[in-house]
């Protein structure tokens, strides 16, 4: 009688797997995962030798990069400039961006093209905003015409402010016709609570409609500073920080409520529970993975490239610390394998997937670079 191999055994057959990643001791070490392979998944074998390719050097905290139609990348740097780059690295800045707050962890902080940018030409910025009471997570609109922005219109604030220069969030990625921001909880004791109301904008995933409204899609998040869309299935997917353990990879439901800080898979930096102190609560959604100790996610692409063979769809995360990248492999909406790579190139912040394949990455810190990776033989 033949034997029928399931399809997740023939997947296992194509990626093997050793033990898990080398990753040091759990913070929470008594928090058991809700399923299989929802931490610490099998690290997996047979990645490929890279090249890394430095495009522009002596960027000063680049956040947030984005290909351009006709192969150059809009970076952002947090102190409030964005930065048209050449594939062979000249570097022009473009005037006309709004003034930001560039303290704490504010600044420049996210670009993204509209889906329509090849007849617009309409961009998107986030940013920290400094404004009565504090500041805010702004959402800009602009028309990029040449190396100048026009037509710079605010089109979301959060509210309220907040006096912390923390956890701003934010990612904002266009999708069918509308835009999704993601907005952190701005960090403190106080202001981490109001992640739970929806009268609010902490700690919330919004969609901001084509005529302007800002509808809530899902809260209870920390600070999640990496989304895309799932190019299988046009789901929304994010990566948050979490505190002393429970960074969070979640497939984002509308309406949906996602624990913080009422539940978490980590602890506070002084060793004291979250909320409840418990992981996982009746009506919050588990994250589909988690780590612990943490790899202080930054921006992450679905892979839809063919350069990396073997790699549809799976998740290329920066992290800032330890640093370097992180693939994860899915099957069935779950991930079966995770590989750390190019940790030597210190923090990343951000990456995108250029037109031919190649990773495109921001690396290290106060003195950034952008970088191209590539299959090396």
């Amino acid at each position: 009688m033949p034997v029928r191999l399931s399809v997740l055994a023939l997947i296992l057959m194509a990626f093997p797997a050793l033990a898990e990643v080398a990753q040091g001791p759990k913070n929470v070490p008594e928090f058991t995962p809700a399923f299989k392979n929802q931490t610490r998944a099998p690290e997996l074998r047979g990645m490929p030798r890279m090249r890394v390719e430095t495009i522009a050097d002596g960027l000063d905290q680049a956040w947030g990069v984005e290909v351009l139609p006709d192969g150059r990348y809009l970076v952002t740097e947090r102190v409030g400039r964005l930065n048209l780059i050449t594939p062979g690295g000249d570097v022009t800045r473009v005037r006309g961006v709004p003034k930001v707050l560039a303290r704490g962890q504010g600044g420049l902080l996210d670009v993204a093209l509209a889906e329509d940018f090849a007849e617009s030409g309409t961009i998107y910025l986030t940013y920290a905003k400094s404004v009565r009471g504090g500041s805010v997570t702004a959402l800009a609109r602009a028309r990029l015409d040449g190396t100048t922005l026009r037509e710079v219109e605010e089109i979301f604030l959060q509210s309220p402010p907040s006096r912390d220069p923390k956890h701003y969030g934010s990612r904002v990625v266009p999708a069918n016709g509308a835009l999704y921001l993601t907005l952190g909880e701005r960090s403190n004791r106080a202001d981490r609570e109001l992640a739970q109301d929806p009268g609010t904008t902490y700690g919330k995933v919004m969609r901001i409609t084509p005529d302007g409204r800002a509808e809530l899609v899902s809260l209870g998040h920390r600070n999640p500073q990496g989304a895309d869309i799932h190019p299988g299935t046009g789901e929304l997917w994010t990566l948050e920080h979490g505190p002393a353990g429970g960074d969070e990879l979640n497939r984002i439901e509308p309406g949906g409520n996602y624990g913080w800080p009422v539940v978490s898979y980590g602890e506070n930096y002084n060793g004291t529970p979250i909320g409840t102190g418990k992981s996982s609560a009746p009506g919050m959604i588990e994250p589909v993975y988690y780590w612990d100790p943490v790899i202080a996610p930054g921006g992450f692409a679905f892979y839809d490239g063919s350069l990396f063979k073997g790699w549809r769809h799976d998740v290329v995360a920066a992290s800032l610390n330890p640093g370097g990248l992180v693939r994860l492999k899915f099957t069935g909406g779950r991930v079966i394998g995770e590989a750390r790579f190019l940790e030597d190139l210190g923090r990343m912040r951000d990456v995108e997937i250029d037109r031919d394949g190649a990773i495109l990455a921001l690396a290290g810190g106060g003195s950034s670079r952008l970088v191209r990776i590539v299959p090396d033989g």
